[in-house]
Parts: C-alpha cells; sequence; structure tokens
C-alpha cells in the first residue's frame, strides 16, 4: 500500500489495517517456520508496513 494513500485514511481505518497486516505478517512467520514460504521478501514488506502504519497512526494522534 501506498504511504499517501495510508496518510489520507483515518485512524480506524488504519486500525482496521494494521490488524489484517499483523495477522498477515502471523501466517507468514508460520509458513516461513514450517518451511513452506518461498518468497521471503514477504516477511520483510508486511514488517516495514506495519511500522508505516504505526508511525502515521501516532502521527495523528498528536
Amino acid at each position: 500500500m501506498n504511504v499517501k494513500e495510508l496518510r489520507d485514511q483515518d485512524v480506524s481505518q488504519l486500525n482496521e489495517t494494521l490488524m489484517t497486516l499483523l495477522k498477515e505478517h502471523f501466517e507468514l512467520r508460520m509458513q516461513h517456520r514450517n518451511s513452506q514460504l518461498a518468497d521471503l521478501s514477504k516477511l520483510g514488506n508486511t514488517r516495514r508496513s506495519i511500522a508505516q502504519i504505526k508511525t502515521i497512526i501516532k502521527e495523528k494522534q498528536s
């Protein structure tokens, strides 16, 4: 997801997106542990997206 698109969302939408990404990241970690994940870059991408969303939420709250 594009950072500009994320900044246009309100905090409640960002929290929903964050929860979705956290679940996805958990599933990817479990796939990696079971040697079922072929593309390891997905882990890094979801972790980066989670960090971006958390940063945007903090910015909007202050």
